[in-house]
This record gives structure tokens, sequence and C-alpha cells, in this order.
């Protein structure tokens, strides 16, 4: 990626620009995503909020009905959020990683430990920034 801005932009406008954007690209994919998973896991997310996160892809508050995703997720393939966001759906059935879950994830997303070994292959974080 290149980011063109005026000299003298500070370091924190830019980072923020580009955390804005990754944030723009995960709400474009999740409408249709939502769509296709809701009605197949025969569950309902009240919100999404998308966010810089140090150690994980997403998270579920299965009392509220919501997700937090990690604008990091944004530079993986988008069958990585894919996994991620069908991940934590589940939650909204079963809040743990019990037996449960496990047999809910094999059931409807098989190939999903090949996503997660894709997905984890890089640090949840990237510091090292080019400027």
């Amino acid at each position: 990626m290149l980011l063109s801005v005026r000299p003298g932009t500070a370091l924190a406008e830019r980072q923020d620009f580009i955390a804005r954007w990754y944030r723009e690209e995960i709400r474009a994919a999740l409408p249709a995503l939502l769509t296709v998973w809701m009605p197949r896991l025969g569950v309902r997310v009240n919100g999404v909020f998308i966010q810089q996160m140090k150690t994980k892809w997403g998270s579920c508050n299965p009392r509220a009905g919501t997700i937090r995703l990690n604008t990091e997720i944004a530079k993986k393939p988008n069958e990585c959020l894919e996994y991620v966001l069908v991940h934590e759906m589940l939650h909204l059935i079963e809040p743990t990683h019990n037996a449960h879950f496990i047999a809910l994830i094999d059931q409807f997303m098989p190939r999903w430990q090949l996503l997660r070994q894709r997905l984890n292959r890089l640090p949840v974080r990237h510091e090292d920034w080019i400027y």
C-alpha cells in the first residue's frame, strides 16, 4: 500500500487514516457475509464493531449479541474474515470453546482449521510501519 499525504502530516494522522481505511474495507464486506451466515446459523447479530486489537482477531459478547473484529483482519484473505466472523457468531450459540462449539464449527465451516492456520501465519499486529 502506498499512502500519499501532504508533507508534514503527523505520524498519528497517517496511522489513523490507514486504520480508518481498513475499517471501511471490513465494513463493506460485512453485509453480504451477515446476510448469508445469520440465517444459516440461526443467530442475530445486533452489532459489529471494528477496532484495533493487540492479541485477538475477534471477540463476541453473547449477552448483547455483538461482535468485535480486529482491523488487521483486512490485511488477510477474505475467507479469513469470513472464518473469524463465523467463529464469533457461533459464540452466540456456544460462548466457550468446548466440544459443542468445535462440533458447530466443524459442521458449518469444515475447513476452519486450515483457515485458522492461514490467519495465524503472521502476528495479529504488524508494528514495523515504513514512513
